[in-house]
């Protein structure tokens, strides 16, 4: 590790097992699910961990209940402000209202309406802006500095990490023999990282990300934080970022194996066969680590499900590849 990973905040297994005792009884404990005729037709075991059944349809809720739970209470009464594309932002609606707290998020303009449409219906005040054009980190630093709110970042947080690494220790926990490898739908990095922690050595994570947007695959190849060319173009809303996170790069660096790059079609037919086999609802985001399973994988996996809030007419066009 250089001096300048050293100088970051560190997060590790005792951060992790914090953060879900804060999360018993709170949020849900997802199973992996296992379809034997797929399974039978591949030639192989593809197990899902079904983050879509979470609270809020994604892992989200973990990361953001894990931060505010552990937050002073006076910095909590002060509201909580995030920018998200829509599952972060649903998390920290809801985790804000379960605590109490006023909670503001930024989102791109372009977002599915269901996940603009929940995020309010939580209880929070939504804030669009333009993706293309405007700066998200920008708006979010001068609103917390205007309002006066903690901002919980959607994945370079050690807070956030700690929440999403819950995923890992159950897959820890939950894992059949005979399986070395967890797939997992990537963004900036914070469940990925969260998950290959929690295993604990007992599984690799290879990050999964849509093409054109697998700024951590070639960051990961080329040893430094890669941007991506552009931040829209892809139905994988969900897994759309700038680039890895300045936290999340180092451990996926040290933790992570080479990532696995899927198209948007692929991300469809996954969401069709999850429905079909798991009889799961996934959003095109949520399915890349399946699709990397179905499509880019020939052995026995588990892959993480990371999230189900899709727009009907989204979801309709993925039945349709069936």
């Amino acid at each position: 590790m250089d001096d300048a990973a050293l100088t970051l905040p560190q997060v590790g297994l005792a951060d992790i097992q914090a953060a879900a005792a804060r999360l018993r009884g709170v949020a849900i404990r997802t199973p992996l699910l296992n379809s034997p005729p797929l399974d039978q037709a591949l030639g192989r075991r593809i197990y899902v961990k079904p983050e879509c059944l979470q609270k809020t349809g994604s892992f989200k809720f973990r990361g953001a209940y894990a931060a505010i739970s552990g937050m002073d209470p006076a910095m909590r009464a002060r509201g909580i402000l995030a920018f998200s594309s829509g599952n972060h932002a649903q998390g920290v609606a809801l985790a804000a209202a379960l605590h109490g707290a006023p909670a503001v998020i930024i989102m791109p303009s372009d977002a599915p309406e269901v996940k603009i449409s929940n995020t309010r219906g939580y209880g929070a005040e939504v804030i669009l802006y333009d993706r293309e054009t405007e700066d998200r980190d920008a708006i979010g630093e001068r609103l917390q500095v205007e309002r006066g709110m903690e901002l919980l970042r959607p994945f370079d947080d050690v807070r956030i990490i700690a929440g999403q690494g819950t995923v890992g220790t159950e897959i820890a926990e939950d894992l059949p023999d005979g399986i070395s490898e967890v797939l997992v739908c990537c963004g900036g990095g914070g469940l990925t990282s969260g998950v290959a922690l929690g295993l604990d050595g007992k599984a690799v994570v290879r990050p999964v990300e849509p093409a054109g947007f697998d700024d951590v695959t070639r960051s990961l190849t080329e040893g430094r934080i890669l941007r991506n060319p552009s931040m829209g173009g892809s139905i994988c809303d969900a897994v759309l970022t700038p680039s890895p996170g300045n936290l999340t790069f180092p451990i996926l660096q040290r933790l992570c194996g080479p990532g696995i790059i899927v198209t948007d079609d692929e991300a469809l037919r996954a969401m069709a066969l999850a429905w079909q086999h798991f009889r799961i609802v996934l959003e095109p985001g949520g399915a890349v680590g399946l699709a990397a399973a179905l499509f880019h994988h020939h052995g026995d996996v588990v892959a993480v499900a990371s999230g189900g809030n899709v727009d009907r007419e989204m979801f309709e066009r993925a039945l349709g590849t069936l």
